[in-house]
């Protein structure tokens, strides 16, 4: 008989298309990877076939325990498969009685807003990703504090609903918000690589970047960091998350009556690049 080889598996449904080449999950499922092999275990990526069930599939798999990443956590078998004894780990939700592994997106996101308004911006609006995540959640909520705490409007036209990783639809947005009677001066973005889209967006309308519109981004990506003007972003501890999902999901495979069940929150850093200017 063939010693079983502990093993891992990774529930990821990338929803941008961009799969293991994602600028952002690819350095926390790296070092998820790296962290789990110097413990002795391999790395199975989980793809359940359409309607089919997550459990059985993951037991079929043989694999001792699931991180579950970048997946519509609010499907019913992404809730069966946390309840469901199977080991599991989430990144970037909680469920209750499941660990997760998770950036500070609160302090985020207030950092970023207060730097805007240091800077002498009133007219801030948001573009957010998709609404079916606690951290989108977090971030809308927490926009809204901190203006609110300012005494800054957010009129319904700031707010604006688009996707994670989603340049085109980006570009589409900022170029509504430049075309507003009164258009904001500074635009927070979901995430970094959407600032392609924004960059895009204000050349078509003729304008500088910070001089006539600023751009603040969210994750701190090599990639942006390279771009002129360097991206204003908050920088996510990528490396951290993943190798700290890796460890907590091991804990829970090999003390399953003494692994913690608490959530892992890692602090942020503001990046200050070019792209918010002064007002």
């Amino acid at each position: 008989m063939t010693e079983h080889t502990p093993n891992l598996g990774i529930l990821y449904a990338e929803e941008s298309g961009r799969g293991l080449t994602h600028p952002f999950f690819v350095l926390i499922l790296n070092a998820l990877k790296d962290e789990a092999a110097s413990r002795g275990y391999d790395i199975t990526f989980i793809h359940p076939g359409e309607g089919e069930d997550y459990v059985e599939h993951c037991r079929r798999s043989n694999v001792d325990g699931v991180c579950m990443v970048c997946v519509d956590f609010r499907t019913s078998q992404c809730k069966a498969l946390a309840q469901s004894g199977v080991p599991c780990v989430t990144i970037d939700h909680i469920y209750r009685k499941t660990p997760a592994v998770l950036s500070d997106n609160e302090t985020g996101v207030q950092k970023l807003v207060e730097y805007a308004i240091k800077k002498g911006h009133r007219r801030i609006a948001f573009v957010h990703g998709h609404d079916n995540s606690i951290v989108t959640r977090t971030r809308i909520s927490q926009f809204h504090n901190t203006m609110d705490y300012h005494n800054l409007p957010v009129p319904p036209e700031y707010l604006r609903q688009g996707l994670y990783d989603d340049i085109a639809l980006t570009r589409n947005i900022v170029l509504e918000l430049l075309r507003l009677p009164e258009r904001p001066t500074c635009i927070l973005l979901p995430d970094d690589m959407a600032y392609l889209g924004a960059q895009e967006a204000a050349r078509e309308m003729g304008m500088r970047i910070p001089e006539d519109i600023s751009f603040g981004g969210y994750d701190g990506i090599p990639l942006t960091q390279a771009m002129t003007p360097r991206l204003t972003t908050i920088r996510q501890s990528c490396e951290d998350i993943g190798s700290m999902a890796a460890r907590r999901l091991i804990d829970l495979i090999e003390s399953p009556d003494t692994a913690s069940r608490k959530a892992n929150i890692f602090p942020v850093e503001l990046i200050e690049g070019g792209t918010i200017g002064t007002v």
